[in-house]
Order: structure tokens, then C-alpha cells, then sequence
């Protein structure tokens, strides 16, 4: 999955001295005080310039003209924007820029025209090394406010017509700061050439549900790759929905709380105010004002039961689950698992953490983890399911330091049986044993080449072999390892490396090998591979696991409008697969959306669900 956030991003914004504090120390004689530049000659877009970098960056400046259009007065980085009335000519340069105050509270009001003097800085978030954009302030800040009460500038419409559908210009995987902006051609470039400014959107769809830190996504391109539920469908890596924009607010909360959203609503009328950075996504609106919820989300999904002849397997993230974990989510995750996904007969889950969760000690079984879930499966009403795991070694498998994450099988032994075969463990490898026209496991439950460097820090893929109706079914259940370490899309190395990418390569490579052996010992076999493999299915990772045919890719067969599963900064993208051998051609595959285009969520991710007639 993606990287984990750490904290809201107010609190991890840039440390600068207070402006009352410089100027008291200059009044001293404790600092030399710099030659600004003139007032005729330094405007807004004369510090923004028509680059990324400001021309002027760590130089002082004085008496730059503005309106405050917004006050943050909340955090560790407070401040406010200003926008010159009087723009230039100039596409590419922004009008708009953030005061930094840092801890204090800055006292100037919205629609007050003040002269600034300050020093020009490029702030990054996250840090230079996160390979972000950064964001141009004006830092050491003093003010004088002239007038109150000032018209505010209008704000600049996000839309189809004003946002390029490419994305970002290309630079070879270099640094794109020292290109000029064309606004007119990449997004990216129009967001940065309205850094600071007000923009604002109409009637705009959500397409990234509201977060524990209240922020949403919407876009400014409604119909552009549009999912069957509302959401915005991220389908190529040459395409990542460049209308998509977040959306904090500057309202205090007590006078307005934020919206709490779902994909496929809508912020009906106008949400608008000063364009901002992050990292956690990129370009932001501060909005000063928000719009009304529309609510146009469709309701959670609910898949059919199987029929007495299908064998019904599912896979489940059900995000660092243990018995710490409130009563309330294992209560969720079973009442979906009996009423939305009608009871599978095999449930692979994913991050599934030991018996003390986050506790970093020598504890690994996960006995009570599983055991408290399956009793809320049986008190809702479902199956009394059995389970089969292998545990980890202690923090070797990477995931929550402390949690020994792993993968897990549940089964309803009613319906089906599992096949114990035992030697198996955290370091001992299964095989295939052939046995003339069929295949068995060496081990069941077992690890595929558990010692690989590729399941270095990473989930080691759990194998299981079962019996429905007297044949034999192999089951993979995989966790691959995360995105941590890649390029933001929206960072200012385009376009971005994938580092993390050729570990799942590697991945993929051992789970492709194994299935082939098992193939070429009974080409019949019947071979299930599951679970969140964190990637996409046009990636290098999904090309190493279908490989030679040996699997196929379910999500493929679905409508395009319909491959998702997981929501990440306004993108519905495939994280978790659901692949089969070729004998399994009569295969009924249902995505249930049931979490992740929802704000209120018991995993981030949604289940899969495969019937099959082995």
C-alpha cells in the first residue's frame, strides 16, 4: 500500500523565525539588516516568476503589494496569502503567495490590502529528499495594512477547459524545476502557475472520500475516465486524472464542519480559496469556502451467494487487525464477510497481526487475532471457520513494527476441507511432490522460497492445499511489499521512479516459478493466487505474475469502469488481484465496494470475491 501518513500536515511545516521577532532584533543591532529590493520593482509574480524556483529565492524583499485573501490561524504553520489585484501578463506566474508566521497568529484580516517585506524561500514538504514540489513564501515577515475591506480577486475556475489533460512535462526522470511552466500543456504546470492564488470548483464531483484529517478530493474534469460508481479510474501510468485536486479547509470547524463525503457525491455550488502544496498529495484547495454535499454515492455492495457447485474464495486486507483492535471493526469485517460477501468458503486474508498487535516483543502466533475474528463471524450469523497460518520470524516481515503482519487462510470446513500435510514454517520452502497425472504440496500451509532476498522485510506468500467435492484446489495468499520509497505523481521528478517496483518484480517472479512447477506436474491444476499484491494490473509486477500464461489476471475480464478496489489521492486503482490456472476458465469474479470509496471505513481496501466450478 502506500505510504503510511504520519501527521496532519500543518504540524510539519517549515520552521521560520516571527517577523515581530527579526524586527526586534534589527531595531537591537543583533542583525544586519539586508538590502531588499524596491517596492516599484518587486511584485507577487516578480517572486513567483515563471519557474518553479523563485528568481528571488533567499533574497529579502520589501513592500510587495497584495490583498489577504486567507488567514490560517490554526497550527504550527500559520499565516496568510496574499494576491496582487493587478496581475500581469504572464500565464506562468501566480499572483499569489503564503506568509509564513510559523506558531503566531498573524493579525490581518481577509479583504485587508497590505505591503509586505519578508525573504523569499522555497519550501519543501516532506523534506528536499522527498522529491516533492516546493512551495514559494515569504518568510521574516513584517506587514503594513493600508486599507481594509477590499474586493477579493476572482477566483480561477478549475475545469475541463482549464485544466490540460497532460499531466506533467518529462524530463527524463530528472528534476522539472528548471522548466519554464506551460500552463496551456501539463497540469502540473497550471497548479504551480496558480500557487497561492484562489481557484475554485463547481458542482464538484468527490472522487476521494473525506479523511480522518478532513480533507477530500474532487476534480475539476467530471467525465474524464469516470468509474461506474463516481469515482475517477486510474488506468495508465500515462494518465493519472489530472483534474484531480484536493480540498482542505480554513473554516473554523465550529462554524462550519468539514463535509463528510463518499465517492460519487458532489460539492454542490461553489468551494474556492488560495491554491496550496503538500505532502500527501499534492496540490491543494485551503478552501474558504465550501460547498454543500450532494449526496449521489451508491450504497455498499453485496455479492451473490455461491451455488451448491462453486467453490467461493475471497481475499480481504483487513488492515492491521488485532485483538487490540475495537470490537467495533471485528464486529464490521464479519458482518460484511457474512452479509456482503455471502460467506466464502476460503477467505485469504492480509495484514493479519499478532496476538499483542503493535507490541514490539518476541510474540508471533496470531491465535487470538483469528480467533476473535471468526467468533464475530459466527455470532453474526456465518460460518464456524477454521483457519490455517504460519507464523512469521519476529520483525521480518515488515508491515507496523511489532505487528508480525502475515497472511491467513479462513475456510468453512462445512463446504470445505483443508489438507494438512505438516514440515511447514516460516523458513522451510513447500514444493511440489509429483505424483504421476496429479500434484500435492510438500507442506500445507506453506511458504514459497521463504529465504528469497525478494520477501526481504515482506510478506512471504502462504500456500494452502484444499479438497472441494474430492479435487484438490491450490490457494496463494500474497501480501506484497508496499510502494514506500516511490516518487509522488505529482512530485518534481517526472516522471517518477518506481523504486519499489523491482522488489515486487522479484516477488512476482517466485510465485510465477512455483506455479509453473506445480503446472508442469499436473497442467489441470486447479491454482487460485490472491491478495493485495500493491500494484496495478498494467504494471511490470502483474507482466511477471501472469507470465507464460501460467495465470490470469481476473480484474482484466471485468468492464474497464469497474477495475478497482482501492481509493488513494482521488485515484480508484487496482491494488489487490484475484488471478487463476487455465483450467479454471468458468470463473464469476465481483469486486464488493464496501470500503474504500467511503469515509467511514472498516479497511481501506475492498474485498474480492471468485466462484469458481473446479
Amino acid at each position: 500500500m502506500p505510504p503510511a501518513r504520519i501527521a496532519p500536515r500543518s504540524h510539519l511545516r517549515r520552521p521560520a523565525a516571527v517577523g515581530a521577532v527579526v524586527a526586534a532584533a534589527l531595531a537591537a543591532g543583533l542583525l544586519a539588516a539586508p538590502q531588499a529590493a524596491s517596492a516599484a520593482d518587486v511584485r507577487v509574480h516578480d517572486i513567483q516568476g515563471s519557474t518553479r524556483i523563485s528568481p528571488l529565492a533567499g533574497q529579502p524583499v520589501a513592500a510587495v503589494p497584495g490583498t489577504v485573501t486567507a488567514v490560517r490561524a490554526f497550527g504550527s504553520a500559520r499565516g496568510f496569502w496574499v494576491q496582487d489585484p493587478t496581475p500581469d501578463r504572464d500565464p506562468a506566474t501566480s499572483e499569489g503567495i503564503f506568509v509564513f508566521t510559523g506558531s503566531t497568529t498573524p493579525t490581518v484580516a481577509v479583504g485587508d490590502s497590505v505591503r509586505v517585506s519578508g525573504t523569499v524561500s522555497e519550501y519543501y514538504p516532506g523534506g528536499a529528499a522527498a522529491g516533492l514540489q516546493s512551495v514559494t513564501q515569504l518568510g521574516r515577515a513584517t506587514w503594513t495594512v493600508e486599507s481594509s475591506g477590499a474586493p477579493l480577486p476572482a477566483s480561477f475556475r478549475l475545469r475541463p477547459a482549464s485544466v490540460p489533460d497532460r499531466y506533467a512535462p518529462a524530463a527524463d526522470g530528472g528534476g522539472i524545476e528548471g522548466l519554464k511552466l506551460r500552463p496551456r500543456s501539463y497540469a502540473l504546470d497550471r497548479y504551480e502557475s496558480l500557487e497561492g492564488m484562489r481557484v475554485g470548483v463547481e458542482d464538484a464531483p468527490v472522487v476521494g472520500a473525506t479523511s480522518t484529517h478532513n480533507e477530500l478530493w474532487v476534480t475539476a474534469e467530471p467525465r474524464h475516465n469516470r468509474t461506474a460508481r463516481g469515482g475517477a479510474l486510474y488506468g495508465s501510468y500515462r494518465d493519472p486524472n489530472s483534474g484531480r485536486v484536493k480540498v482542505a479547509s480554513l473554516i473554523p470547524f465550529a462554524e462550519r464542519p468539514f463535509p463528510v463525503a463518499d465517492v460519487g457525491d458532489a460539492l454542490s455550488g461553489g468551494t474556492a480559496g488560495p491554491l496550496d502544496y503538500d505532502n500527501f498529495g499534492g496540490y491543494e484547495i485551503q478552501a474558504t469556502t465550501l460547498g454543500q454535499v450532494a449526496d449521489h454515492g451508491p450504497a455498499r455492495e453485496t455479492t451473490r451467494e455461491q451455488k451448491s457447485g462453486e467453490l467461493a474464495v475471497a481475499t480481504y486486507n483487513v488492515e492491521n487487525l488485532s485483538p487490540k483492535t475495537p470490537q467495533a471493526k471485528f464486529d464490521r469485517l464479519a458482518a460484511a464477510l457474512v452479509g456482503n460477501l455471502a460467506s466464502p468458503d476460503i477467505v485469504a486474508l492480509e495484514e493479519v497481526q499478532d496476538d499483542n498487535g503493535a507490541t514490539n516483543d518476541a510474540v508471533v502466533s496470531a491465535e487470538a487475532t483469528l480467533k476473535k475474528l471468526t467468533d464475530a463471524v459466527a455470532a453474526a450469523g456465518g460460518p464456524r471457520y477454521a483457519w490455517r497460518q504460519i507464523n512469521p520470524v519476529d520483525d521480518q516481515d515488515g508491515g507496523e513494527p511489532g505487528g508480525n503482519i502475515r497472511t491467513a487462510f479462513l475456510y468453512n470446513p462445512d463446504r470445505v476441507s483443508f489438507t494438512d500435510i505438516p514440515g511447514g514454517d516460516s523458513t522451510t520452502p513447500v514444493d511440489v511432490v509429483d505424483e504421476g497425472r496429479s500434484a500435492r504440496l510438500s507442506v500445507s500451509p506453506g511458504r514459497i522460497d521463504p529465504l528469497n532476498e525478494a520477501w526481504k522485510s515482506s510478506r512471504k506468500p502462504l500456500i494452502g492445499q484444499f479438497s472441494f467435492q474430492g479435487r484438490p484446489v491450490f490457494v496463494v495468499a500474497n501480501h506484497f511489499n508496499s510502494k514506500g520509497g516511490d516518487q509522488a505523481l505529482d512530485g518534481r521528478f517526472q516522471p517518477p521512479a518506481r523504486t519499489s517496483e523491482v522488489q515486487r518484480v522479484r516477488q512476482a517472479t517466485a510465485v510465477n516459478s512455483f506455479v509453473k512447477k506445480l503446472l508442469a506436474a499436473d497442467p489441470k491444476a486447479d491454482v487460485v493466487v490472491t491478495g493485495d499484491i500493491n500494484d496495478y494490473q498494467f504494471s511490470p509486477a502483474l507482466a511477471a505474475l501472469t507470465d507464460g500464461g501460467a495465470l490470469t489476471d481476473l480484474v482484466d475480464r471485468l468492464p474497464r469502469k469497474e477495475r478497482y478496489g482501492y481509493v488513494f489521492n482521488g485515484n480508484s486503482q487496482v491494488l489487490d488481484h484475484m488471478l487463476t490456472s487455465r483450467h479454471l476458465r468458468r470463473a464469476d469474479y465481483d469486486i464488493v465496494h464496501i470500503n474504500a470509496e467511503f469515509a467511514d471505513q472498516a479497511s481501506d481496501h475492498d474485498p474480492q470475491v471468485l466462484r469458481l466450478k473446479p
